[in-house]
């Protein structure tokens, strides 16, 4: 088991540098001039040059790339915000817990929607609630976040008066977003759970338990659920990866102080260190929850923790 977890941990190393290379790169060949755009259209060629030089923007690509792949690694730096003057690493860490608030409320109301729903759903196959999920599942996974949160902010604040627009320091306050970005999550988890579901209530293992006399609601949860929930677990890893790094716009519309929209505002600024860093972080969170759900592969089916050993 520390075999596989050290193995896993390597692999993170190439993972992450070739996420640097190529956000690194695309930063490089956008057109605009960072310089510029801190300093203003009326700085003297005196005054961009020194900034240029301050900030090692004078070099070669290469040796620009060589110079932040290795402080990267062996100090944690990943440079100073032209805005702000802060090390980039403070500043996602302040950001980070917003953020993560915000994916883990979004994870627990999609596991307690989407998997109930897709196991009745499975149970209750071509009824009217079957299919009025899958409609609705349909309609989730293709609604935008954007949208869908600018119609909840008009619908429960501006007219209703009910939550607040914006902010994230109170319960209330958290409804709107964390709800925004589950939706879509939700979708996804109740048509995995369905079809993992049906697929496994049609096995002869389960028949057998009905056979025997076991409670419909024992069969159901004991046995076909616990087989059922490998593809569920690695599309819940996989959809709580994508609320860490996909939060940009729900954090932008609801005013929420998290990583997703500190990358935002450093997009707009040309704040490349803030950029590299904040994609940088956001690979390496989503490689770490991949690695926990496979970790978890081992505890849910013992076939696969015999594996491990």
């Amino acid at each position: 088991m520390i075999k596989y977890i050290v193995k896993r941990v390597l692999y993170l190393i190439p993972v992450l540098v070739g996420v640097a290379l190529i956000v690194f790169t695309l930063l490089y060949i956008t057109p605009g001039d960072p310089a510029r755009m801190m300093l203003g259209e009326r700085a003297s060629e005196d005054a961009l040059r020194q900034f240029r030089a301050e900030q090692g923007l004078d070099k070669p690509f290469f040796i620009q790339f060589g110079n932040f792949l290795f402080k990267a690694v062996t100090k944690g730096d990943v440079g100073r915000s032209y805005i702000t003057k802060r090390p980039v690493t403070e500043e996602i860490i302040e950001a980070f817990p917003q953020t993560l608030k915000l994916a883990g409320f979004s994870m627990i109301i999609a596991l307690c929607v989407g998997i109930p729903f897709g196991i009745i759903s499975a149970i209750k196959q071509y009824s009217i609630f079957d299919t009025t999920v899958i409609v609705i599942a349909m309609i989730g996974i293709s609604m935008p976040a954007f949208w869908l949160g600018l119609l909840l902010i008009l619908l429960f604040s501006v007219e209703l008066g009910w939550l607040p627009s914006s902010g994230f320091d109170s319960l209330s306050a958290m409804i709107l977003p964390s709800v925004t970005l589950s939706t879509g999550s939700i979708a996804m988890l109740t048509r995995m759970t369905r079809s993992c579901m049906l697929e496994v209530v049609r096995q002869d293992y389960i028949r057998t338990a009905r056979t025997k006399g076991q409670k419909e609601r024992v069969v159901i949860i004991r046995h076909a659920l616990s087989n059922a929930l490998i593809p569920v677990i690695t599309v819940s890893g996989l959809q709580f990866g994508y609320l860490l790094g996909g939060a940009m716009l729900t954090e932008t519309i609801f005013a929420v102080p998290g990583v997703g929209r500190l990358m935002v505002n450093a997009i707009m600024m040309r704040d490349f260190p803030m950029v590299q860093g904040g994609v940088l972080f956001v690979a390496l969170a989503f490689s770490v929850v991949n690695l926990l759900v496979d970790l978890l592969y081992g505890y849910v089916d013992p076939r696969i923790k015999v594996q491990y050993k």
